[in-house]
């Protein structure tokens, strides 16, 4: 697959010894979540490797970027966690990159959070799910892409996830709410999920003309030493841009400052594999 700069070659990067799931979190909106869920998806499908998107907000916005239908009445998440459906029957395969699948989020999912509370563990469904679809489907990468709260579903991600990417803007108030995530993630782990751990801080919306970036970035740094990626996202046009074509900007502009980044990034995580 060609981007508009007619490049095709990817660089293979390195497998897993096991499947590594990843949740992207952050209760603070508009940081990239679902801007770093798609594109990290779609660099490692471009990689070599197997991976499958978890999208988890009822807004269905990485659905989209991958190019998968997620009209109401779609099949996907909600019918995993509220109706015990396999999740095999509902994945489908993104036409934005090589073996790469997505678990659809409609509109239906907004109910969920009400739906879930009276059934009977409820914050494991979608672990239970992932770990009967991983027995019978090969899989590098499981990304889970989640709504901008830390209700059940996002807690359904943190129960089913071992390894949590938090995307930080570099922008005023850049760890508002990073401490309270923290204590959720201590909660998790005290009760529901003892592997889960913070892996990987990606900076996001960095603006290298401002003075503010970078104090934000060496503040954040410090806050996440070894878990903060040395690549950060910068302030893109083409980022921005590309959902509205239905796509990530791995394909959209590859060669895009944003989709350098990007790839960068990925190589960095895919890096850190064991």
């Amino acid at each position: 697959m060609e981007d508009v700069n007619g490049n095709v070659s990817h660089e293979t990067l390195k497998k897993p010894s096991r499947t590594r799931i990843i949740v992207i979190a952050n209760q603070k909106g508009g940081v990239g979540k679902t801007t770093t869920a798609v594109n990290l998806a779609a660099a490692l499908g471009f990689g070599g490797l197997k991976v499958l998107l978890v999208d988890m907000d009822p807004q269905g916005n990485a659905s989209t970027a991958l190019g998968v239908d997620h009209r109401q009445g779609i099949r996907g998440t909600y019918e995993v966690l509220l109706d015990n459906a396999l999740m095999e029957w509902h994945v489908v395969q993104s036409s934005e990159a090589p073996n790469l699948f997505v678990l659809p989020a409609t509109i239906d999912l907004a109910g969920a959070e009400l739906e879930l509370v009276s059934i009977q563990g409820r914050e494991r469904k979608m672990k239970d799910a992932l770990t009967t679809y991983l027995d019978n489907h090969e899989m590098d990468y499981v990304i889970f892409d989640c709504p901008p709260s830390l209700g059940l579903l996002t807690l359904n991600a943190l129960v089913a996830a071992k390894e949590i990417l938090i995307p930080i803007q570099c922008e005023y108030y850049a760890l508002e709410g990073v401490s309270q995530l923290r204590n959720t993630i201590d909660l998790v782990k005290g009760n529901l999920n003892d592997d889960l751990k913070v892996s990987t801080v990606l900076l996001t919306m960095y603006d290298a003309r401002t003075r503010l970036s970078s104090q934000v970035a060496d503040e954040v740094r410090k806050y996440f030493p070894r878990e903060t990626l040395r690549a950060v996202i910068p302030r893109s046009v083409r980022v921005s841009e590309a959902p509205s074509y239905g796509q990530t900007v791995i394909t959209y502009h590859r060669g895009s400052a944003g989709g350098q980044a990007y790839m960068q990034a990925t190589k960095e995580i895919a890096n850190r594999a064991r």
